[in-house]
Parts: C-alpha cells; sequence; structure tokens
C-alpha cells in the first residue's frame, strides 16, 4: 500500500505538469485559428471611419470610397481626388480587419489606396454562419495574391503597387511578395513591413512566454509545437507553410522593402526580422528599441517622414 502511495505521489507532479501542457496546447491553438479578442465592429461604425477618411484631415487629402467583389472578398478601393502614382494595398494583422487597418492609409496621402479582410471573417461573423479560421499566411497570402492579379487586370501595373503589413499582415504580405516574384513577371513597387511573426509554431510559442520570462517556460517550445500542429489541422494547412524563412528559401527579392524593426520584439524575432530584410536586394532597415507594433509610438513623426521617403522614392 505504502508503495502504491509512494508511486502516486512520484506520478502526480509528471500528471500535473502533462496535463497543464496539454490544456494550454489546446487553449494557444484556439487562438491561433480564432483570435479570441477579435469581434468585426458594427457596419455603422466602420461605414463613420470610412466617411471620415475620405473628408482628409491633418495634411491627408481624403479621397473616395468604392467596393467591388473579387472571387469571393470585398475589395475596398480609396481613390485620391487628384491623380495618382500608384495604390498601397493594407494588408490586416491578425485580429483586425479592413476598419482597423484602414486608418494607415493616411501614411500615404500620394498614392491611392485598397483594402479588404482576408477570407471575408468579418463579416462571416456578422451573419452568424460558419467562420473561416486564420491560416497564419497560408491561405491569406493567396488573397493577397488575387488582388495584386485583380489591381494588374483594372490597369494597375504590379510595379505600381506598395504592400503594407504589419505583425499578421507583414508575414502575410512577405509570404504573398515571394510567390509573386516566383512568377516571374517583375518587382512590386515595394512593401513597408513591420513585426513580422517567424512561423505558426514560433508565434505560439511566444504567447506561452508572454510579455516576461517565468522559470516554467522551458515547456513553451513544446506547448509551441503542439498548438501549432493543431491549428495546422484545425485550419486544415500546414505549419511548416507559415514559415518565413522556409517559404522564401534562397530568394533574392527584387521589390524594394522597408522594414521597421522592434528590437525588444517578443512576437517577432528580431533575429528572424533581420534574415528576411537580408534576402532584400534593395532594402532599409530602422531599428527601434521598443516592443512589438511599438516603432511608430517610438519614433513620432519621423515614423512617417520615414515612409514618405521611401514612397518618394519609389513613386518619383
Amino acid at each position: 500500500m505504502k508503495r502504491v502511495i509512494w508511486i502516486s505521489l512520484s506520478l502526480a507532479p509528471i500528471l500535473g505538469v502533462t496535463g497543464f501542457m496539454a490544456w494550454k496546447s489546446r487553449a494557444v491553438a484556439h487562438e491561433l485559428v480564432d483570435p479570441p479578442f477579435y469581434r468585426p465592429q458594427p457596419l455603422t461604425r466602420v461605414q463613420g471611419t470610412y466617411d471620415d477618411l475620405a473628408k482628409g484631415q491633418d495634411g491627408d487629402p481624403g479621397g473616395r470610397w468604392t467596393s467591388e467583389e473579387v472571387d469571393g472578398l470585398q475589395l475596398w478601393r480609396f481613390t485620391r481626388p487628384t491623380p495618382s502614382p500608384g495604390v498601397v494595398l493594407l494588408l490586416h494583422g491578425f485580429g483586425d480587419d479592413r476598419w482597423g487597418t484602414s486608418p494607415a492609409l493616411k501614411w500615404f496621402p500620394r498614392l491611392d489606396a485598397a483594402i479588404f479582410t482576408y477570407r471575408r471573417r468579418d463579416d462571416a461573423m456578422r451573419q452568424g454562419g460558419p467562420v473561416p479560421a486564420v491560416t497564419f499566411g497560408v491561405l491569406e497570402s493567396r488573397d493577397v495574391i488575387r488582388m495584386v492579379h485583380h489591381l494588374e487586370a483594372s490597369g494597375v501595373p504590379r510595379r505600381r503597387i506598395l504592400l503594407l503589413g504589419r505583425s499578421l499582415g507583414a508575414s502575410v504580405g512577405l509570404l504573398a511578395l515571394a510567390d509573386l516574384e516566383r512568377e516571374g513577371k517583375g518587382p512590386l513597387a515595394g512593401i513597408i513591413w513591420e513585426g513580422a511573426p517567424a512561423s505558426s509554431r514560433s508565434f505560439a510559442e511566444r504567447l506561452v512566454r508572454g510579455p516576461e520570462d517565468r522559470w516554467w517556460h522551458v515547456l513553451a517550445p513544446p506547448i509551441g509545437a503542439t498548438a501549432a500542429l493543431a491549428a495546422g489541422r484545425m485550419g486544415r494547412y500546414r505549419p511548416e507553410d507559415t514559415d518565413l524563412i522556409q517559404r522564401l528559401g534562397s530568394l533574392r527579392l527584387g521589390t524594394p522593402s522597408l522594414c521597421f524593426l522592434a528590437t525588444q520584439d517578443r512576437l517577432a524575432p528580431p533575429a528572424v526580422q533581420r534574415a528576411v530584410a537580408a534576402q532584400f536586394q534593395n532594402g532599409q532597415v530602422v531599428e527601434v528599441s521598443t516592443w512589438h507594433l511599438h516603432c511608430a509610438d517610438v519614433l513620432g513623426s519621423d515614423y512617417t517622414k520615414t515612409i514618405n521617403a521611401a514612397v518618394n522614392r519609389w513613386f518619383p
């Protein structure tokens, strides 16, 4: 009897750790495919934001919104009041949509803009139907490619199309750009990106770690790996297809790049950002001592000035 009790007590910590890892892996996997903090805004609020952007303010000339259906997606286009040298395609991040990212068009007062929600998740939620999973760039990047092809078909050459992506939007943009350049039809006008997660596995591990290191974070790698595999099964994609370094391979990207790199980023590893940036033939990296997606807060007006300088180089 004593032996049984001793064995039970010996196994208790192992069973406890195993149970915690299983619970945490399931929770992170569900967060990867369906961010719990995301809820689409009412269309009245979305329209109010778009109306304000159309009016223009703080040096932005405003413009006119139109929308169109593209292969089951809804593309919103913003046309400036005077002829523009190109279009910036705004790519939203993890747990966001076309509403949350649309104010970024004010960083590009010279350019027309276009924006859409990947996989139309916002409308699916509003309608109460099945909601497509977030696939961490696998299917989202294909949506971006379709939009670039659509813009080309509407008369905008790809050398006049600029991508902007932050956080998962940066990963989506980079994955799409790699496939677009592999088409052999030339580079885009440019890509501006910040805080690109390295992969679904890397992001899952970093969700476990959180903002500060803890002793139990030795469990983060196996939890992240298990969560990424589970998310892949739920979203019907291969986790390895989300890996930036693996997907880019030895490709030398001809599209000009501007990367804002937060050196204290715990969600998008700085080493991976530098490695990806190095694959551009013509690239600029602005390193800022701050956290994930806080470069604009630290740089202030210099953030916009840096973007404008790049746009002026790419659209002389």
